[in-house]
């Protein structure tokens, strides 16, 4: 059963907030988080991409720059950027997007539930980024950035959403890039009814934050073996999560472009992938795949509809399934011979939040030969996956807004 607890946040106050929060440190380059931070001395990215405060080109993980994370953090607490709540609380988060809201609760998440399993994960990690991340968390015993995680809808956490959201929200911006943000702080007579609701979900998933998760625990699990005293209620057993109900999320789809056809001609490639695609011509106006097992291709000025057919994939297969099993197996490796996603220089991927127009242009531009979009997986998908042990193929999911870093931070000191 999901262990979670309430924690003593510390946040902005509400007239700073727009200056403090950031885009998670991962979405964006060194030089796009300086742009960002340029003029503001508030802006998380000092911390969360301290590279930031050094000469362009700096190495973003050298020892003094992770020092100058250290110490802007301690900065902005001093100047009362960034002050601790007197009582531990749990938050609810709201985004709002395309006129649709979701709302999450905001938790200190369990180590234990990670290392045991009862946090379930869809993606593979790789050990330099937990690396970088686990040092993030070591040297400012923080948990700076919380992780997205979903959980089976639930109606007691659901009444206590509708409790808390008729109050009005300690933040309420939108963003530079249009979305929405709403932030409660929830009054702490409620947090036995949260703990016991959570107690009563089997498992979390991670949605978003595959890194940030593996180094929060880990770092977390190395605490608990150094410190010969160890409890088990200490902060550092506890991690920064945003979760939310999954009947509120919308995986976007994550497309595909590519450099070439890997020596064929158009009309070849074309005439190759009739073999396990049905394949029609929609012209030169955009179009969006319309169901599982649709593709959409852009290839010379033209939009295809691509229609696996019948016996190309099994229904009973929870990652032979996926839309993107079937593009990267049947198209990408046994057309353009593509067999590794994470390290084919051959291959980019565009989140869909970026629009088919983004595809287009990358390929009418010469950069790339074909623009592939693909239909989004769904959180019942994405939840099996995890529940079956699977692991997703890299790049599948696109989670869209993404969580406003800076609204709240997580201490590992008691």
């Amino acid at each position: 059963m999901a262990k979670v607890k309430p924690f003593r946040g510390i946040r902005p106050p509400r007239e700073l907030v727009t200056e403090v929060a950031s885009r998670p440190y991962d979405v964006l380059n060194s030089e796009e988080a300086r742009r960002e931070a340029d003029g503001n001395p508030k802006s998380l990215y000092h911390i969360i991409k301290p590279e930031i405060d050094f000469a362009p080109g700096t190495d973003e993980h050298a020892p003094e720059v992770y020092a100058r994370a250290v110490d802007n953090f301690r900065k902005f607490r001093d100047n009362g950027w960034l002050v601790q709540d007197k009582k531990e609380h749990y938050y609810i988060y709201a985004q709002t997007m395309d006129g649709r809201t979701q709302y999450g609760i905001v938790v200190a998440a369990s180590v234990a539930d990670y290392m045991e399993g009862r946090i379930k994960k869809h993606e593979l990690t790789r050990r330099d980024k937990e690396e970088d991340r686990m040092k993030h968390v070591r040297i400012n015993n923080a948990n700076i950035e919380p992780v997205f995680f979903a959980f089976p809808d639930n109606e007691d956490l659901a009444e206590v959403i509708s409790k808390v959201i008729v109050e009005k929200p300690e933040y309420d911006f939108v963003a530079p890039d249009g979305f929405g943000h709403k932030f409660w702080v929830v009054d702490d007579s409620l947090n036995d009814r949260i703990t016991k609701a959570f107690a009563g979900i089997p498992y979390l998933y991670i949605a978003d934050g595959h890194h940030r998760s593996a180094a929060a625990a880990l770092v977390g699990d190395e605490k608990a073996k150094q410190n010969p005293n160890h409890r088990g209620d200490e902060e550092y057993n506890y991690f920064l999560a945003v979760a939310f109900p999954a009947s509120h999320l919308k995986i976007i789809d994550y497309n595909r472009v590519v450099k070439d056809l890997n020596g064929l001609t158009p009309a070849e490639f074309l005439e190759r992938l009739e073999k396990n695609f049905v394949v029609i011509d929609k012209g030169e106006e955009l179009y969006r795949p319309e169901a599982l097992h649709n593709f959409a291709l852009y290839l010379e000025g033209h939009w295809y509809s691509l229609t696996a057919r019948p016996g190309t994939y099994d229904d009973n297969d929870p990652i032979g399934v996926l839309d993107v099993t079937i593009s990267s197996d049947l198209i990408l490796r046994d057309i353009i011979g593509i067999t590794d996603l994470r390290s084919d220089k051959r291959i980019d991927f565009v989140g869909g939040i970026r629009g088919l127009e983004e595809l287009k242009h990358r390929v009418d531009s010469g950069e790339m030969a074909f623009a592939l979009a693909l239909y989004p997986v769904s959180m019942d998908q994405l939840m099996a996956i995890a529940d079956t042990g699977n692991i997703m193929p890299p790049k599948t999911t696109w989670f869209e807004p993404k969580l406003r870093s800076g609204l709240v931070i997580h201490s590992l000191e008691d």
